[in-house]
């Protein structure tokens, strides 16, 4: 007989979300006060979280072993197969020489580091988000920006603050076609309502990151870049999400924001430019390499930027799928069918299902594996021997980050199994009519838990849907501010954490990492949080 979920093991919310809390304030204190490695706070996360579990929600033992096995599993595939084949591109790359050309290209055409962080960690990442997702623009952009002479902590915390604006149209907008389709919604609805809430956070990001690195007085020395990365950007997504839907606002963003910058640095450039302190000015001499030999270096990023766009579509995707062999859906032995859903969560007891899909062909990694091969032969006197010596070294720098991925992934699908993401989710649908100012934490908690706007609109777009709908507060909007209030979280889950610092070799320093982006992560999700209330009420104009 299935295990029935219980959200109120204590015999009140507060107190049973209290108790589910637990697992989150054990990896918040080891990350921000003990600074503890990443793997470290994981386990101890995950112990927390499998005493909570079988102690107070008196999960099966079994259950509960089998969730975080079924979790790690996801982890592994397709979370840490995007980040081992990311990371082994750009360590060819390093290899073969061919990066000290894209530094090169990028300095001559800007040598500032705040245009090369508006370039890379914003516009350029935000197109890898529009194609793959899931940890993909992160590994890369926090990996180039190392390259191109960023310190690791600068180099990751930049990456995840400007990933930001574009995670909820991510993956060819899988985020937001999940929470239109767990809640029932019509999916251009909610698509507008969150392309006139993240266009918004958009136009502030540029200026954001640029405060970050060197303040607000030297980032208007750059207020021109700014305004057009801002503006191009927010204003593409704005558009394309109205008007055509949840799947290009990314790509169409991005190549926007790319091509805008670039006009712009031909007729303005910074007068003074700016590096961090300590930092050489960039020795260029001559007139740097031909157009021939630049494009060869870039080649690897182009070519996985055309594997990765074609790989998110739906119908290539189907095509990959449909091939004998490629796909494997599992059911996971001893979960599969053993728990139920109950009321409030569900209108009637549902049945959990636990499924692992290995679709091995159509997996973001392997696009990303197969551009790498591809792109080897671009790369002089760099074979398929270097190539393959070269991924088995990354596979053991990221020994750790992977320990770590698979159990924070196990640490959150235990949460989900075993009802205590529920239990934290009833807790905020329970603040009544001031619901609004609330709902974007719903997302903010789901991504920090699952590292996934996708897995937060899944877990709690149909409970904001149901709330909205008793507070009198528009469904749409309440779905839509999931997803946006969970672009948010992504810079502090620990399974970004890991991803940026396995990119810059930083293992062992995911605390310092958690702190330098949480201040932002906050402040951003405050904004988020006003914005819906807003929208709720004196600015419910602004809504289709």
């Amino acid at each position: 007989m299935a295990w029935t979920q219980v959200y109120e093991p204590l015999g009140g919310i507060g107190l049973s979300a209290l108790a589910a809390s637990v697992p989150l304030i054990i990896l918040f204190y080891m990350l921000a006060f003990r600074q503890a490695k990443g793997h470290i706070a994981a386990v101890a996360g995950l112990v927390g979280a499998l005493l909570v579990a079988i102690l107070v929600w008196k999960m099966p033992v079994g259950l509960a072993v089998n969730s975080v096995a079924l979790g790690a599993c996801f982890g592994l595939f397709p979370i840490v197969w995007i980040v081992i084949t990311a990371v082994w591109v750009y360590n060819m790359t390093v290899e073969s020489g061919e990066f000290e050309i894209i530094k090169d290209s990028l300095a001559r055409l800007t040598d500032d580091r705040r245009l090369q962080a508006l370039f890379i960690a914003f516009a350029f990442s935000c197109f890898i988000e529009g194609t793959a997702g899931f940890g993909t623009p992160v590994a890369i952009a926090a990996a180039m920006l190392v390259g191109l002479g960023f310190t690791p902590l600068w180099g990751a915390g930049i990456a995840l603050i400007a990933n930001t604006a574009p995670v909820a149209f991510g993956a060819i907008g899988v985020p937001l076609i999940v929470a239109a389709q767990v809640s029932g919604l019509d999916q251009m609805t909610v698509s507008a309502i969150a392309g006139r809430q993240l266009p918004l956070l958009s136009l502030i990001v540029p200026l954001w990151v640029c405060v970050v690195m060197c303040g607000f007085k030297r980032s208007m020395e750059v207020l021109p870049a700014i305004i057009v990365a801002g503006v191009a950007f927010g204003g593409a997504q704005f558009l394309l999400a109205n008007f055509h839907g949840p799947t290009l606002p990314d790509i169409g963003s991005a190549i926007a924001t790319i091509v805008a910058l670039m006009l712009l640095l031909k007729v303005w450039q910074p007068k003074s430019i700016f590096r961090f302190e300590g930092e050489a000015p960039s020795n260029l001499e001559g007139q740097g390499y031909p157009l021939a030999v630049v494009l060869r270096a870039w080649a690897p990023y182009l070519v996985l930027a055309v594997f990765v766009f074609f790989w998110g579509l739906g119908s290539f995707k189907a095509i990959l799928n449909g091939l004998p062999g490629t796909v494997f859906n599992i059911s996971w032995p001893g979960l599969d069918g053993e728990v139920m859903k109950t009321a409030p969560i569900v209108q009637a007891d549902a049945v959990y299902g636990a499924k692992f899909t290995f679709n091995w062909l159509s997996a973001g990694g392997t696009a990303i594996l197969l551009s790498g091969l591809v792109s080897v032969p671009f790369m002089p006197k760099y074979g398929y021997g270097k190539a393959i010596a070269c991924f088995m070294r990354t596979l053991k720098q990221l020994t750790f980050p992977i320990l770590t991925i698979a159990m924070i992934l196990g640490l959150a699908y235990l949460m989900n199994y075993s009802g205590m993401s529920s239990t934290l989710g009833i807790a905020f649908t329970l603040t009544g009519g001031f619901f609004p100012l609330f709902a974007p934490l719903l997302g903010w908690l789901g991504v920090f838990l699952t590292g996934s706007d996708t897995s937060s609109n899944a877990l709690f777009c149909g409970m904001q849907r149901n709330t909205a709908e008793v507070v009198g507060m528009s469904p749409e909007l309440a779905v839509a501010s999931n997803s946006s209030g969970g672009v948010t979280g992504k810079m502090i889950s620990p399974q970004s954490i890991s991803v940026a610092t396995a990119a810059t070799n930083m293992v062992g320093q995911e605390g310092d990492l958690f702190r330098f982006a949480l201040p932002h992560s906050l402040a951003m999700t405050v904004c988020i949080c006003i914005l819906t209330w807003l929208q709720a009420g004196p600015l419910r104009w602004m809504l289709p």
